[in-house]
């Protein structure tokens, strides 16, 4: 399978230019800075992945808001000067949100609003214009997580019209595209033919859900006190999908067989794979992980298990998530691990 190369093994940044509690420059400058982007380098990682929600580049009435493209362009020339590439991710757009905590959200309107997607390709072309003549190193991940299922032909729609409008500015910058279902990996096959020869399939994998996010406060049906380990029967993980999350546990459905194997990543990445050797695609694993609340030793496996898998398949891959957020890896629950992780990536 064709590799996406310079983008093979590397972290999320979430939590400092999307997913904040307030729009604070304190924060902005505080949470990450360049030591953080020196001791990612020091893991011997190719690449950051940064999120950012789009009230950093845009006001109110959708003009260009200056002062936010700071930031990146800070995160540019730190990722330059330590040789790391860089995945611009927009989590959020005006209109769109993918987090679970934000139950007014209407997430179908975007698809069908031609008023927001107007104003999300604006938004592309100014982050395109930004970057016009600092694209080294670069690639553009059009938006996160698209949550509803049904949405797919719309989704393809805006992704190819947004793709035409960056590549004026942006002739061979890669651009990352994911499908629909919060990014899963089955979605995969509804995307289209690559619009050129640097486009990027993408999803995310947090299975089996029911280990990677025991104890999640934000998972509806979620108790505290709940936990599960890994490896586990597959009909255990599969009646506790059931209960927490439909969607998100859907793959750990399809499974036959008793046991959890290393296999078991191989198996719900293969329609993925097949559909991107078919378009002579790359894939990418934008975000993968376990929350700090898993045990340490069961962390470790997890991550051994599905690091192989993504050596064996060429598939490239980022780590949800550096620091807090309830899954870093910078932090104490990590402290013990993280040696053995970083070797197995």
């Amino acid at each position: 399978m064709k590799k996406f190369i310079g983008y093979e093994k590397g972290v999320n940044l979430g939590g400092w230019l999307s997913q904040y509690d307030t729009y604070d420059d304190g924060h902005f400058c505080s949470f990450i800075q360049e030591k953080d982007i020196e001791k990612i380098a020091s893991w011997k990682l190719d690449h950051v992945r940064i999120p950012v929600d789009y009230p950093l580049f845009e006001k109110d009435d959708g003009s260009r808001n200056e002062a936010g493209y700071y930031y990146l362009k800070k995160a540019k020339e730190w990722c330059r000067k330590y040789h790391l590439n860089m995945v611009l991710d927009l989590h959020e757009t005006f209109g769109y949100s993918f987090d679970p905590l934000k139950k007014e959200m209407d997430r179908e309107k975007f698809f069908h609003d031609e008023t927001l997607q107007s104003r999300f390709i604006s938004l592309w072309k100014n982050i395109a214009l930004t970057f016009k003549d600092d694209h080294e190193g670069l690639a553009l991940e059009l938006l996160n997580e698209v949550v509803p299922s049904d949405v797919y032909l719309e989704w393809n729609s805006i992704s190819s019209k947004t793709i035409q409008e960056i590549r004026k500015t942006l002739p061979h910058t890669p651009i990352i595209i994911g499908g629909v279902r919060y990014n899963d990996v089955n979605a995969v096959p509804l995307l289209e033919k690559p619009y050129d020869e640097n486009i990027v399939y993408n999803f995310h994998c947090y299975e089996p859900f029911a280990f990677t996010h025991q104890k999640a406060y934000w998972v509806e049906g979620m108790t505290r006190d709940f936990s599960m380990p890994y490896p586990d029967t597959i009909e255990n993980y599969q009646k506790a999908s059931k209960k927490f999350s439909k969607e998100l546990g859907n793959n750990i459905q399809k499974l036959g067989g008793n046991k959890i194997t290393p296999e078991y990543f191989t198996t719900i990445f293969l329609p993925a794979i097949e559909h991107a050797k078919k378009n002579n695609v790359p894939l990418y694993c934008g975000e993968y992980g376990v929350i700090d609340q898993a045990d340490e030793k069961d962390t470790l496996r997890w991550f051994e298990d599905i690091n192989r898998a993504f050596k064996e398949n060429s598939i490239s891959h980022s780590i949800w998530n550096y620091k807090e957020k309830d899954f870093g890896i910078e932090g104490e629950h990590y402290k013990n691990i993280l040696p053995e992780i970083l070797k197995s990536i």
